[in-house]
């Protein structure tokens, strides 16, 4: 990518494609204390009072820098790199590549917690482990005073959901959810019949005195793209039929029709919902429900496949954050009479760590 000049107009050349970059486009952008907030950022005037046949008098280009005076008299020196970043309409969390893997995942990071770390490198390396994992474990996490909560307000805000700010997970009488008992989970993905699905989930051991119970983790990404080599047809009507994902207490009733398998607008991964006692496939020719419940079935059993599950015991302390959009959970079975397990658990969205990490990057001026 290089930005040329002539005769006093702009244009951006990718490889070749040329094209011309609007002065209104740039004029935007000005920078500097009489147009930018020096705190927030935000322009200190208002783009659509300004007249709209803007025009460039002089420019001056530089390897770092692009030097623009305009016709009303503003001046803006424009970083060249950010330009670039603007052009590739991709933000800093996308450039960190994501990591596949399955069971042979042995040495994952983990990060020993202390209060001040919210705003030191091991929090934004902890944040990059989790974009490539699509989870991570901190050790040594207070757990009195329902911590969980401070932690989470630390990166980002709490999302609070029909189960609270927080919820325990514990075996109870009369549960709304199997999470609440002691019996063992599948992978699945929390909250499919939520619009939009919770990002990240985040589990806080308060206790854990049983001896089973264990953590199972699935990197849905690694299995979505095992299916789509290995059953391109199976894969296929995953990521377009929409299906009815449904939960009902007494006080609610929650639904959403989605895709088990979400793309982006470039026709890659970007979510996986599975919660097959929550879904409800719409009605179809014969034909193509046998196609439909043969890719579940498949999916189910590479979800369920030793081969691509990790698992391990959370001790007292332990927090695991994980991608629930990337990522499905479960546990082993326990037997509640052993002792107590008892886990927190609460919900933020991407804004929040990914506001938290372009915070950190700038910080410590770091590259992603």
């Amino acid at each position: 990518m290089k930005i040329k000049l002539e005769n006093n107009k702009v244009f951006f050349d990718n490889n070749g494609s040329k094209k011309e970059i609007h002065p209104f486009w740039l004029r935007e952008r000005v920078n500097g204390e009489s147009f930018l907030d020096k705190v927030t950022q935000q322009r200190l005037f208002d783009p659509t009072e300004l007249k709209k046949n803007i025009e460039i008098k002089d420019l001056k280009l530089s390897d770092e820098f692009l030097e623009v005076l305009f016709d009303d008299g503003a001046k803006t020196k424009l970083a060249i790199q950010n330009i670039f970043k603007e052009f590739s309409n991709i933000n800093d969390v996308k450039f960190i590549e994501k990591i596949k893997w399955d069971s042979s995942l042995k040495n994952y990071n983990n990060y020993e917690f202390d209060e001040k770390m919210f705003e030191q490198k091991k929090m934004y390396e902890a944040l990059v482990n989790f974009y490539q994992f699509g989870f991570v474990i901190f050790k040594k996490v207070p757990t009195k005073n329902n911590f969980l909560i401070e932690f989470a307000n630390s990166i980002g805000s709490v999302r609070r959901t029909n189960f609270g700010e927080f919820f325990n997970v514990k075996s109870i009488p009369n549960p709304n959810d199997l999470a609440y008992t002691s019996l063992p989970l599948a992978p699945h993905t929390d909250n499919p019949y939520r619009n939009p699905v919770p990002c990240i989930q985040i589990l806080h051991c308060i206790e854990n005195e049983v001896k089973g119970g264990y953590s199972t983790l699935v990197d849905g990404y690694t299995v979505t793209e095992k299916l789509k080599k290995d059953h391109p047809d199976l894969y296929k009507i995953l990521t377009e039929i929409k299906v009815r994902y449904q939960f009902i207490d007494k006080d609610v009733y929650l639904e959403n029709w989605a895709e088990m398998i979400e793309l982006d607008d470039e026709g890659n991964f970007k979510q996986v919902r599975f919660s097959p006692r929550l879904d409800f496939v719409p009605l179809m020719d014969k034909d193509k429900l046998e196609l439909y419940y043969s890719a579940r079935n498949k999916i189910s059993e590479l979800y369920n496949s030793d081969k691509f599950k990790i698992q391990f015991k959370l001790s007292p302390g332990d927090l695991l954050m994980m991608d629930n959009h990337r990522l499905l959970h479960g546990r082993t079975e326990y037997n509640a009479n052993e002792g107590n397990r008892f886990l927190q658990g609460c919900y933020i969205d991407y804004d929040s760590t990914e506001g938290k990490l372009k915070h950190l990057k700038k910080k410590f001026n770091y590259e992603l």
